[in-house]
């Protein structure tokens, strides 16, 4: 016990470690009712926020919380096997930091793609709850059951028979039977959601990625030409 707990205050566990008591402590006040459960959400996929990072990374249809402390979890657990097993029999000295840092960032790349697992595996559960359908469904895909003429429409999520979308678009949007969209904006006063075709939206992150990925390399070239 001695040994585990002098691994979990090292870096970089240590900051795993820390992260987690954050997130009991986030959780306990959920469950009194002072925190908000959707303390990260916003109504919209729009701008660059921490949904819609976890969203662009498979997160989507559950709230961002709930990812992020199965995330930091996850990558605590990786963190502190690595620790255990190899960082603790190695004189790393002042190396113990760099390689620290590697370890952090491995740990959440490993542990990433595990947890979008989980958390796609815990949405059919989630959604039977009125809390879970709500801005925590932004970036999640459904399948359209029902136009109407008044540009809106009733779908349901992908994969899930039982969890009712209403849909409502813009003019010159109306939603086509059978159609595949993703849910982008939600408007709290209808309970509805605005949506975009799912290969629009596919398309439109690729551009937004090459876009951000061109103002890096004009901000380092900038940078050094100064």
């Amino acid at each position: 016990m001695q040994t585990l707990i002098s691994a979990a205050v090292q870096f970089p566990t240590a900051v795993f470690t820390f992260l987690l008591a954050l997130i009991v402590l986030y959780w306990l006040l959920v469950l009194v009712r002072v925190a908000p459960l959707e303390l990260f959400e916003r109504d919209s996929l729009r701008d660059d926020h921490t949904a819609s990072t976890l969203v662009s990374l498979g997160f989507a249809g559950v709230p961002a919380t709930l990812a992020l402390s199965i995330l930091v979890l996850l990558a605590g657990a990786i963190s502190l096997a690595v620790e255990l097993l190899v960082l603790r029999w190695l004189p790393l000295g002042m190396l113990r930091v760099p390689v620290g840092v590697l370890v952090l960032w491995g740990s959440l790349a490993v542990a990433s793609p595990i947890a979008a697992a989980i958390c796609h595996a815990l949405q059919r559960g989630l959604h039977r709850y009125q809390p879970f359908k709500r801005r925590c469904l932004l970036g999640a895909t459904v399948v359209v059951t029902e136009p109407q003429q008044d540009g809106c429409a009733t779908s349901l999520l992908d994969d899930e028979p039982n969890s009712f979308i209403k849909l409502h678009c813009k003019a010159g949007d109306t939603p086509r039977l059978g159609e595949r969209r993703v849910l982008v904006k939600y408007l709290a006063e209808e309970g509805a959601y605005r949506s975009v075709l799912e290969q629009q939206y596919l398309e439109t992150r690729v551009w937004l990625s090459k876009l951000r990925l061109h103002h890096k390399q004009q901000q380092r070239s900038n940078g050094y030409s100064a």
